[in-house]
Formats: C-alpha cells, structure tokens, sequence
C-alpha cells in the first residue's frame, strides 16, 4: 500500500478520527469504541482498513489487542506529503525571490 491508499483511508471522517484518536497512543478496540458513536464491529472494519493502508499496526498484550500508529507508515504519507510542500515553497520562492520566508523544518530541508 502506498501514499494514496493511506490518503484514501483517512477520507473517511471516522476512519480519520480513529486515526487521530491512535495518535494520542496505543489503544484497544473496545476502549475505543466506547468513546465512539458507532458500534466494536464496527471500529474493528475501520482499524482493518487504516491496517491494510499502512497506517496502523496491531500488537498482542496479555488478553487485548492493542492498536497503535504505524511509525513507517505515517513517515511514507509524510514524505509523500512533504513532495508537495517542498515544490509550493520552491514555486513561491520563485515568485516572490525577495520575500523571507521563515517555514520551519521545510527550510532546513530546502
């Protein structure tokens, strides 16, 4: 899976908020959908699809199955992402050759 499977996977307003949910840390399904407007089924369809994207991974703890963000994964959407950033900020660059421009970790990149 690649870049704009894990973009797709996202799309979905839930699956995105379960996303942002793992970002905070691990977390079981059932702890999960108790903070969630839909049902365990449910969520474990959308963490088996932010699963086969790339974006998250599963690891076995005692009796739970504890779902987390999948570092290599995220870092593979980034760089995607950051394709794009790199050539608005070289277009504008172009642009405006005067202006000074300060944008953080894209400057260090550039």
């Amino acid at each position: 899976m690649g870049a704009i499977d894990m973009l797709a996977a996202i799309g979905d307003p839930m699956r995105r908020e379960i996303f942002e949910r793992l970002t905070e840390g691990p977390i079981a399904v059932g702890e999960l959908a108790k903070t969630l407007p839909i049902s365990r089924p449910a969520v474990s369809q959308h963490l088996a699809v932010l699963k086969q994207a790339g974006l998250v991974f599963e690891r076995q703890q005692a009796t739970r199955r504890l779902y987390q963000v999948d570092p290599q994964g995220f870092a593979e959407l980034r760089a995607y992402l950051d394709v794009f950033w790199d050539q608005s900020l070289a277009s504008f660059r172009a642009s405006f050759p005067d202006a000074d421009i300060h944008m953080g970790d894209a400057d260090e990149r550039t």
